[in-house]
């Protein structure tokens, strides 16, 4: 499960080294992303073959929906069924995002209280990437037409089974072109990619509720509590 995340170092130039992007806009730091928001994502752009920056809005509406709603439900999709899956499975094979991240929140069951957000980061604290999916949908009065995307999750690593049984998949740099090639749309070429990212580069650290309420959105959401 993946329900908030951040980005709140949006540096133009780590961005465009990271994911060979060019033109990077100036993005504003987000801390603490919520679904139905914009995210940057990062897709190939198959006519001139070059990766390129686009901002959707986090949960993904299928192209054959009558309701949008159903993207509050489908902010996330298991990698592992994703292929079998009427909302995902076209997209699985050919519109596939990297969305940019530097920490997501899970939240920890306490005795006799409410859940601790913990902020989960790589130890570098730097840039990454989730898995994601995408669709274009029309909104049949106005003719709008609006992208979105969902996280793909697969099973917890050790570092995070203690807080959930599922993680966003988090893919290594090392992936990112096989992820986005357009030619890899057999699911057979696809699922090795979706893995729980190493447990022992990554880390997380409590920080304060503040993140419960999506109206907050500053630097003090991921400060570290206490």
């Amino acid at each position: 499960m993946c329900g908030r995340f951040a980005l709140s170092g949006p540096d133009p130039v780590a961005i465009a080294e990271a994911f060979g992007v060019h033109d990077v806009p100036n993005l504003p730091p987000r801390y603490n992303i919520a679904p139905a928001q914009p995210v940057a994502t990062v897709v190939r752009d198959t006519e001139r073959n070059a990766n390129c920056l686009v901002l959707m809005r986090w949960g993904l509406i299928p192209s054959w929906a009558k309701d949008p709603t159903i993207g509050s439900r489908l902010i996330n999709a298991r990698a592992e069924t994703a292929h079998e899956k009427p909302s995902f499975r076209a997209a699985l094979r050919r519109r596939r995002c990297l969305i940019l991240a530097d920490g997501f929140f899970e939240w920890q069951a306490v005795p006799d209280g409410p859940k601790q957000p913990m902020f989960i980061t790589l130890k570098d604290g730097g840039l990454f990437a989730f898995a994601g999916l995408w669709e274009r949908w029309t909104e049949p009065e106005s003719g709008e037409m609006v992208t979105t995307c969902t996280i793909l999750t697969t099973a917890a690593n050790e570092l995070i089974a203690p807080l959930h049984d599922r993680m966003p998949v988090i893919l290594p740099r090392a992936d990112y072109n096989a992820w986005l090639d357009p030619a890899r749309s057999d699911p057979a070429q696809i699922m090795p990619l979706l893995r729980p990212y190493p447990a022992e580069e990554m880390t997380y650290y409590p920080v304060s509720r503040l993140v419960n309420d999506v109206r907050n959105d500053s630097p003090q959401v991921i400060a570290r509590a206490g």
